[in-house]
């Protein structure tokens, strides 16, 4: 059982060789583009849902 769990992780140490890491830039930026679309689908959401609310208080107000 130890074999196959040293075997694993012998193989996982070769694999790390082949992955490309981000540059501390490309990581800055792909922050930024998570936060500001982040920002922008919350900012839709609550238009959204803004004027939901007000559709269907007018409706249960007039109804």
């Amino acid at each position: 059982m130890f074999r196959k769990i040293f075997g694993f992780l012998k193989n996982v140490k070769q694999e790390m060789v082949y992955i490309s890491w981000p540059t501390k830039d490309d990581l800055k930026e792909s922050t930024t583009v998570v936060i500001v679309m982040s920002m922008i689908v919350a900012a839709f959401l609550f238009l959204v849902d803004t004027v939901f609310r007000i559709l269907i208080q007018n409706l249960l107000l007039k109804g």
